[in-house]
Formats: structure tokens, C-alpha cells, sequence
């Protein structure tokens, strides 16, 4: 190897995003592999952080693995990989193991005490039983700050903040053109207060940057989640699955001052009732399982009162339990509503669905490999088949646990397979930008992409309303490619630029799907398209550079990772 570029850093691993994904498998891989860890906010600042309801998983010997196994599927309408669910589910106990020894501070019932029994487990939509675990309605944020501590503390991990990750490297981009196979050397990536861009080398690079959630309007997800790892992916010649499914939270907080808070699912699961502003319930009217049905069900149900009536919002109401009882489950929501000057104890919580989580992502195997050798993609950026059309409530984090797992160990394997030196990275390009004197585009474009994605690529859709998405979409990805052309990279361009290609994805994929599943709702087609089995939404780039959109059946597993780029039944091509 040459002597390095003077804009370029090596390691054994490199890992983007220190979520729960993120950082679960860094500390796993550190034992024995130097690992840098990029993360674009403030150390910690991530989807994790956020998450209120807790990790579901079976802890109660009246549950059992059969009963989970089954509300998953029920909750993903038909698309689920069973594989991947029984995967997921069977393993979410040792999972939930590994963060109590490392000190994560689960609730417990009074008086108990066990390995795994004397936890407190509380139930939210669309599950059987209770099988959620928490640390009071701040989960997220314990998980967080346990691993990010453990993190910080280990000498393997050099943890680096304010990096906004621009695009992998390939072998393609080292040797100048495409080689036999390609595969992935790592990325390079803005640190955004010096403007300087650095190409990390690794001989395994893990994706674990989180959802899409900006792309819209309204969103219960923190300003990170711009779909990086996706887009980069897809660039990259990754296929990426399912994009249409979108997941709107029923219930964010509706106040004017109210930046995105989310009323976490276990209001509903401890008696929490839906009400439209005269008192009337109307969850009965939409399904037998009233509030505790899926959240695509609510949040469609929610839309429609809405729409009805005219209102902003409706009312969640979980004015029946005692203070002491909101005080202890519910601490957290309990004080930010009162900032607002709503005492929950006493009225009811005005709330409205926001765009909460993507279910489709880069397709990827049960140990986290994509299409692109030595790259692996973990947690909601990535598509494992888990959600199918529809993520039931708390498996999210247990996803991120379960295949971050199974990911190191696949990445270890990878790494002791090429042990040799690694390539030079070449240093980053900038001898054809200049500084832009017109960053009001970028402001405007982004502002342009979020809103028309609220208005036609919401909670319902038709034909009509994708066909304008598109149309509008086609124009600003000219904009906003021959800006990024022309002037030097800055956050704003970089995340624009994701967001604009993750919208596309969206779009395409949801054109393709004829038919009413899930999450994804059109109205003009109504119901679940019969006489065929369920199938998996496949976007990928063609080695023209042309987009394809296709279908691949479910045949009863994981079709991700290290596979053919072609699916089995081509849908339509996309330029």
C-alpha cells in the first residue's frame, strides 16, 4: 500500500449511525478490530434515543415464541419473511439478556427480582400478550446512553461526531474502473463544522444510519433520519425493497410548539382511548381491536375522522388511571405535555399521525450482507422482511439488537478473509466546485420535496396523486443533481440529495404496487391484488445506470444479500 492521501483514515471497520444498531455491533466487533464509529449529530442523537414504548420480546412463561411469531406476521399483512421473523423472535431474549448485564435500567415490578422474570411488561397494539419491556416511557434513551457510555470507554472505538456520510467507496471508484466483482472499502463522509471531506478505508463497512422519516413534512423522527445509508446503497448497485411501506405513528403530539413528540404506543396499550373533539370514541367503528389494532389501521382510521370532520386532531384519552399510575409508567410524556400546558391526568392528549418509520431498506440476509461485498446494512435502514407491510409495534429495536449480532459475526468472518493491506482510498475530488453563492435552492427544494411527499405520498394515496409526486420529483432531481455538480458539499446539499433519491424510491415503489396492503392504502385499488402470491417491491440500478423496479415473490425466507441482482417478474423500468 502507498503511503496515504492526506485526506484518508483507515481501520478494520467502519461503522455509520450509533444508534442501537450502530453501536451494539461495534462494541461486539472492538474486542478484537479497530473500529471508527461516524455519527452526524452529537454522539447519541439518533432514532434510539427517542423510542418511548420499549423492546418487545417474550419474557413471560403465559407467552411463548409461536404467539409472537404469529402477531408479527398478522401486523406485516402477508409480506413477512418467516424465516427472518422466527430469527428475530427466538433470539430477542438473549438480546434483551445482554442489555440488562450491561446495566440498562428496565422497569421492574415492585418486590422482584430475576435474570429475566420480574420485569415489568406492558402491551401495545397489535400484540397478544403483554411482551414489551421498558425503562418507564424513556427506553430509547436508556438503551442509548448505556451503550454510548460503554462506547466512549472502550479503546477500540474511536467515536467521531458531525460526520455526514456523501457516498462509499467502491473498488470500482479505488481502481478507476469497474472491476470483475465490486465490493466496498468504506466512505467518505463531510465533518460539517470544518467543511473538510476524508475518505475512511475499512475492509468492512456496516450501514446502520436509521430511516427516511424527513422526507416528510411531519415526522416523529429526529433531523438525522435523511435515508443516507439507503441512498448510498442504491448508488452503490445495492437492490433496495418495499420503500411504498411507510409507517405513520397514529399518535404525535399536536401543539403548535411541539417539535415531533411522540405519545408512545403504550398509552393506548394501558387504556388509552381515541376520541374526536366532542368526547365520541371511534376506534370501535374501524376494528374490533378498537385502539390496540396495528397502527397502519389507526393511523388510517385517525386520517379519515380527520378528514370527516374537518378537524386538526383528535384526543387520545388516558384520563381513567390514577396521577401516581401516569406518573410512573408515563413520566416522561406526562412533563413535556405539561410544558404545553396539557396535564394528562386530568384531559386529553391532542395528537395527530406523523411519519414514524420506513419498513422497506437495503435488501439484506440475516447476517446483514447486501449486494456489495464487504458492505452490510443493519436496523431500519435495512430490509430484512421482518416487517413485512406493516412493523409491529416495538420490534423495531429488537430487530436492531437480534441482526447487529449476527451482522459482527459475519463481519469478523469477513475481515479475517482479507487480512492483506488494504487499497489507497483516493482523496476526495474538489477541482470542479466552487463555493455557492445560491444556497437559498437548497432551502427551497427541501422545503418543495417535504411537502409534496405529505400531501400525495401520505397515509392514502391514488394514482393521480403518485403521478404528480413523480412529476414534481423528476424536476427537482435535475435541480438537485446539477447543484451537487457544481458547488462544494455542504450538510443541507448531502442530506438533500439522499432525501430526494429516497423519494424517488418511495414513489417508484409505490407505483408499482397495485394493490392496497399494509401500509400502503390506494384508493383506487382498494383490497389485496389475489390469484398471485405476495411479493416484495425490488428497485436496483442497472449497469447503464437506468432504474428497475420488479417484483420477487416471498417464498417462505430471506432473499437478501450476496444474490442475484435480478428478481424473478420484471414490473416496470424507471429512467
Amino acid at each position: 500500500m502507498i503511503a496515504q492521501p492526506p485526506n484518508s483514515d483507515y481501520s478494520d471497520t467502519l461503522i455509520i449511525g450509533a444508534g442501537i444498531s450502530g453501536l451494539s455491533a461495534a462494541l461486539a466487533l472492538a474486542s478484537d478490530h479497530q473500529v471508527t464509529l461516524l455519527t452526524k449529530g452529537r454522539a447519541g442523537e439518533s432514532a434510539t434515543l427517542y423510542a418511548q414504548g420499549g423492546i418487545a420480546a417474550v419474557l413471560d412463561p403465559a407467552d411463548s415464541f409461536e404467539e409472537h411469531v404469529h402477531d408479527t406476521l398478522e401486523a406485516g399483512a402477508g409480506l413477512c419473511h418467516p424465516e427472518t421473523v422466527d430469527f428475530v423472535v427466538r433470539h430477542g431474549p438473549g438480546a434483551i439478556q445482554r442489555l440488562i448485564a450491561m446495566g440498562v435500567p428496565f422497569t421492574r415490578e415492585a418486590g422482584e427480582e430475576g435474570p429475566l422474570s420480574g420485569f415489568h411488561l406492558t402491551r401495545e397494539g397489535g400484540h397478544s400478550h403483554r411482551r414489551i419491556i421498558h425503562a418507564a416511557d424513556a427506553t430509547g434513551r436508556a438503551v442509548e446512553t448505556t451503550l454510548l457510555e460503554a462506547a466512549r470507554a472502550h479503546p477500540n472505538i474511536r467515536l467521531l461526531d458531525q460526520h455526514v456520510a456523501i457516498q462509499l467507496i467502491t473498488a470500482a471508484k479505488v481502481a478507476g474502473k469497474a472491476p470483475e466483482r465490486d465490493r466496498c472499502w468504506g466512505a467518505y463522509a463531510l465533518h460539517a463544522p470544518s467543511g473538510q471531506v476524508t475518505g475512511f478505508g475499512a475492509r468492512t463497512t456496516l450501514l446502520a444510519t436509521g430511516g427516511a422519516g424527513k422526507v416528510y413534512l411531519y415526522t416523529t423522527n429526529p433531523d438525522t433520519a435523511t435515508g443516507d445509508g439507503i441512498a448510498m446503497a442504491y448508488r452503490a448497485g445495492c437492490r433496495v425493497a418495499n420503500m411504498e411501506f411507510i409507517q405513520f405513528h397514529p399518535t404525535c403530539l399536536y401543539h403548535p410548539e411541539a417539535k415531533s413528540f411522540l405519545i408512545s404506543e403504550a398509552v393506548r396499550g394501558e387504556g388509552g382511548i381515541l376520541r374526536l373533539a366532542n368526547g365520541d370514541r371511534f376506534m370501535p367503528r374501524h376494528d374490533e381491536r378498537a385502539e390496540l389494532a396495528p397502527r397502519d389501521i389507526v393511523a388510517r382510521a385517525i386520517d379519515y375522522e380527520m378528514k370527516r370532520t374537518g378537524a386538526d386532531c383528535v384526543y387520545l384519552d388516558i384520563t381513567h388511571q390514577p396521577q401516581e399510575f401516569l406518573e410512573h409508567h408515563f413520566p416522561t410524556i406526562r412533563a413535556k405535555c405539561l410544558e404545553y400546558g396539557i396535564d394528562i391526568a386530568t384531559e386529553p392528549i391532542p395528537v395527530v399521525p406523523a411519519a414514524h418509520y420506513t419498513c422497506g431498506g437495503i435488501v439484506t440476509n440475516l447476517q446483514g450482507h447486501t449486494d456489495l461485498d464487504g458492505l452490510f446494512a443493519v436496523g431500519e435502514t435495512a430490509h430484512t422482511g421482518l416487517h413485512g407491510a406493516n412493523r409491529l409495534a416495538s420490534n423495531s429495536l429488537l430487530e436492531g439488537l437480534v441482526l447487529a449480532d449476527s451482522a459482527q459475526q459475519a463481519m469478523r468472518e469477513r475481515t479475517a478473509q482479507d487480512a492483506g493491506e488494504m487499497p489507497d482510498i483516493p482523496g476526495w475530488d474538489t477541482s470542479r466546485v466552487t463555493e455557492s453563492n445560491e444556497l437559498v435552492v437548497v432551502a427551497h427544494d427541501w422545503a418543495e420535496l417535504r411537502q409534496f411527499m405529505w400531501d400525495y405520498m401520505g397515509i392514502v394515496r391514488t394514482d393521480k396523486r403518485l403521478e404528480r409526486a413523480k412529476r414534481r420529483l423528476d424536476m427537482l432531481l435535475g435541480e438537485v443533481e446539477e447543484y451537487y455538480a457544481r458547488f462544494t458539499v455542504t450538510q443541507d446539499l448531502i442530506e438533500l440529495r439522499h432525501l430526494a433519491l429516497v423519494a424517488d424510491l418511495i414513489i417508484r415503489s409505490a407505483r408499482s404496487r397495485r394493490e392496497s396492503r399494509g401500509l400502503h392504502y390506494n384508493q383506487d385499488y382498494p383490497g389485496p391484488e389475489t390469484g398471485r402470491p405476495p411479493w416484495d417491491t425490488v428497485v436496483y440500478r442497472t449497469p447503464d445506470g437506468h432504474g428497475r423496479t420488479e417484483d420477487l415473490p416471498i417464498a417462505g425466507g430471506s432473499h437478501g444479500g450476496k444474490s442475484e441482482k435480478t428478481p424473478n417478474h420484471q414490473d416496470a423500468e424507471d429512467d
